[in-house]
């Protein structure tokens, strides 16, 4: 796993911990901002996954 796949996975679980925690003491903001930031971090994975299986398809062509 890339190191910024690592990173951004790290993120997404202390954005969903963040988000349980904001909902717990009812910081409404955090309920909007948290989930955002999970998502973005999310697709940083998403996007390194789908770079390292291009490159895998384009290594075993040629």
């Amino acid at each position: 796993m890339p190191r910024t796949s690592l990173f951004a996975l790290i993120v997404v679980v202390l954005a969903l911990a963040a988000t349980v925690i904001s909902a717990v003491v009812q910081f409404w903001w955090g309920l909007g901002l948290w989930p955002l930031m999970a998502g973005v971090a999310s697709n940083v994975i998403w996007m390194d996954r789908r770079r390292a299986r291009i490159l895998q398809a384009v290594a075993e062509r040629g």
